[in-house]
């Protein structure tokens, strides 16, 4: 009787017929069969090579079709049956070259290609046969109070998430085309001892997506979604009881990405002496940062005032804008890249010396600068917001129209949002957001949010990454047919692209403010407004009572990292025998790895640690032995040609990432969406105690006693990633037999075998 009048007309969709009550105890159980992933993968490639008086003609061709039915979402808790999702796609690939000796000296290498993705994912297989207006979420004539149905190629049971499971239509279906154009030439020629190549390329790039983004709204039930436990502490009941955690509805909208990429090179190999090669090189690269074809993007940039949408709040700011091109950071055109190597093999010498090194070893050293392109990411995730497109959240909401605040709701979270004002396509000064007050003009269109509360911005100062990579090997040979490397190998990283908040908290202000605290910091608690720092080139809310930005954060060239490592390889061939061992010692440092990753705002350096992929011990086997069956049978077609091949890995475990999501450090760090990790880590107040997981009750991998939430007010004094979670011992194999049929056509048989002994492995 006190069930949500909706959530009960949800729970068939929750508690299917098969459910029952286990007589002994009386407990409710659920029971369902395995669900498969269904693929169905069809490749096909062909080339054609062809020698001409133009040169050595090819074309190639390679075609991908792929139709993939999943009852699991990607990186989303369990779904319940009735709701799997299907992907589909093909992908193109063309390659087009001419290779022309244009002397006994002079070689040219021409090419053009092009490459084209087309992909569905996310798009519903089941939960379609029922409308919003069915389970009282929405008025059959599709208008407020209810919610608005914004795709209704898609509509249905809408996405409820719990802690541990999701039942409804996938809220975020997405088509994906991808479009590379290509050409490029090497020109390379013999003089003397000299032996210089030179060339150049360039690619242009179309990244076009079409999301519908939330636009038949997703509800949240529990603490995984906010922090906090709840209306009664448990997911299910709020459920019952009609008391999401959050409302969240945005709209379809699509993206049209663009970029470029210009590239010359030139080098020469030089064989000064006999035993001595040197090489120089230089690269010069030009790679535009991702615009959108329509400008619809924006950035945050402190005290602009947008000249293009005169209504925007101060600092939201876009193309056309002062100081903001159509890139949102320029593009660099003074991007040289430097290549240095040497190759010197040491002579014949007399006694210990020529024993050791002559003639049998070597010595090469080298150093590189490479630059890398931006993800076509940046792009992508900042389409939609306002006054392009719009993503509205009520916290705590009712379960039922208008969908307002309800009374637990803490002050100044916001009014009644519902229904969300789409904008139209491509707004402008002159074609305002909605017909209808008051989002009439684009002026009331911004302000009726009060907050733009997260929204990741491509820093206008970015610069291309860049790397520096270095080496030196010593190389002895041993006997006829062994091979010893000893090689010291390293990498610096430098302008990688990472996530900074542009508008974090103060925690002293938001302390001795009334009513904040955690997750506090991106609320406007009415008059009190200014909990955030002046933090450079960020938009700072104390400018203004009304239009306030919550916690955005900024796509910016900021990350460090450094990797090290001293290599020891030994390759020995044989008749029958093919055995390469591999050993590398290394450490890789950053302080972040990878752009979904928050650095800390105030100060970078407390984010170092060990990068995500680091892995201090890595031991590799790889081999081929060809079975004597030949040799104790008699050697014929029957015994002929068998052989065993595979790799064996031994490595050190990734790092454990450790954070927390309370936001005790009162910095207001969202993270969702594209930013996958938080700022704040906890306190270590252990020893970190390593545990065998298949000895313990919870099968933990080291104990949790070893670490405690941070004070309020405090960053935790624990490293985001300072020590390893379980290794790997991994064996691949294989059988095959060879048997040559005629002199032209040979038969192979191969049986594959992956982690034979069934070893977990915590790769991921």
């Amino acid at each position: 009787a006190h069930f949500n009048a909706i959530s009960a007309k949800l729970l068939p969709f929750i508690l299917p017929a098969n459910g029952r009550i286990d007589p002994a105890t009386g407990t409710g159980t659920f029971s369902t069969s395995s669900q498969e992933i269904n693929l169905k993968d069809n490749k096909f490639s062909g080339r054609i090579d062809g020698n001409t008086r133009f040169g050595m003609l090819s074309a190639y061709y390679y075609f991908d079709r792929f139709d993939r039915h999943d009852p699991y979402w990607p990186g989303n808790a369990p779904v319940y049956p009735g709701f799997a999702i299907d992907g589909k796609g093909q992908t193109h690939n063309i390659n087009l070259g001419m290779t022309k000796t244009l002397s006994s000296a002079a070689v040219n290498e021409f090419r053009i290609g092009y490459f084209r993705l087309n992909a569905t994912v996310n798009q519903p297989l089941g939960g379609t046969n029922t409308k919003l207006s069915d389970l009282g979420f929405a008025s059959a004539a599709n208008k407020a109070p209810g919610v608005y149905v914004g795709n209704p190629k898609v509509e249905g049971v809408p996405e409820i998430d719990f802690n541990n499971f999701i039942i409804g239509v996938p809220s975020r279906p997405n088509q994906l085309i991808d479009n590379i154009y290509q050409v490029l030439d090497n020109f390379s020629k013999v003089i003397g001892t000299h032996t210089v190549k030179f060339g150049g390329q360039f690619h242009f790039n179309q990244l076009e997506e079409n999301l519908s983004n939330v636009a038949n709204g997703n509800f949240f039930f529990g603490s995984n979604f906010s922090g906090q436990p709840g209306e009664t502490g448990s997911d299910v009941v709020d459920f019952l009881l009609g008391a999401p955690t959050q409302f969240v509805q945005g709209q379809s909208y699509p993206s049209y990405g663009r970029s470029w990429y210009l590239g010359f090179y030139g080098q020469d190999s030089w064989r000064a002496k006999p035993n001595l090669t040197l090489n120089l090189g230089l690269r010069y690269d030009v790679s535009t940062p991702w615009w959108e074809k329509y400008n619809e993007i924006q950035t945050l940039i402190r005290g602009e005032q947008s000249v293009v949408f005169p209504g925007s709040p101060l600092g939201w700011v876009f193309p056309g804008d002062p100081h903001v091109p159509r890139t949102l950071a320029p593009t660099r055109w003074n991007n040289f890249a430097p290549r240095v190597g040497l190759a010197y093999s040491f002579g014949s010498h007399e006694g210990a010396l020529g024993k050791l090194l002559g003639n049998t070893s070597s010595l090469r050293l080298g150093y590189t600068m490479s630059y890398s392109a931006f993800e076509g990411a940046t792009d992508f995730n900042e389409i939609g917001d306002a006054p392009f497109g719009n993503y509205t959240g009520q916290n705590e909401s009712t379960f039922a129209a208008p969908f307002t605040c309800r009374a637990t709701c803490a002050p100044g979270s916001g009014t009644n949002l519902f229904p969300v004002a789409a904008p139209p396509k491509h707004p402008s000064p002159t074609n305002p957001a909605d017909k209808l007050p008051p989002y009439d003009t684009l002026a009331n269109f911004f302000t009726a949010f009060g907050t733009i509360g997260s929204s990741p911005a491509f820093y206008n100062g970015n610069r291309l990454p860049y790397a520096e990579n270095y080496e030196v090997s010593f190389q002895r040979q041993i006997g006829g047919s062994d091979l010893l490397t000893l090689s010291y190998v390293g990498t610096q990283g430098h302008r990688l692209l990472s996530s900074r908040s542009a508008n974090p908290g103060n925690p002293a202000l938001c302390l001795a403010t009334p009513g904040c605290g955690p997750g506090g910091e991106n609320n406007v608690y009415g008059s009190v407004i200014g909990t955030r720092t002046n933090f450079p080139g960020v938009v700072d809310p104390t400018l203004g009572p009304i239009v306030t930005f919550g916690n955005d954060s900024y796509f910016i060239t900021a990350g460090q990292s450094s990797y090290n490592s001293a290599q020891v390889n030994y390759r020995h061939t044989s008749d029958r025998l093919q055995l390469l061992l591999g050993y590398t010692y290394s450490k890789a440092m950053d302080n972040a790895s990878g752009y979904g990753e928050q650095m800390n705002p105030i100060d970078p350096r407390i984010s170092r640690g060990l990068s995500a992929f680091d892995s201090t011990h890595n031991f590799v086997v790889s081999y081929n032995y060809s079975l004597p069956f030949d040799k104790w049978l008699g050697s014929n077609r029957l015994t002929r040609g068998w052989a065993i091949s595979g790799i064996t890995t031994f490595s050190t475990g990734l790092p454990i990432t450790l954070v927390e999501t309370d936001d005790h450090s009162l910095l207001g760090t969202a993270f969702g969406g594209p930013i996958v990790l938080p700022v704040d880590t906890p306190d270590k107040v252990a020893s970190v105690q390593i545990m065998d997981p298949r000895k313990t009750i919870q099968h933990y991998f080291f104990s949790p006693a070893s670490f405690a939430p941070s004070a309020i007010g405090l960053e935790g004094n624990a490293r985001r990633r300072f020590f390893h979670g379980p290794g790997v011992n991994n064996w691949n194999m294989a059988f095959h037999k060879a048997t040559s049929i005629t002199e032209r056509v040979n038969l192979e048989f191969r049986a594959e075998l992956f982690n034979i002994f069934n070893h977990t492995q915590f790769v991921a």
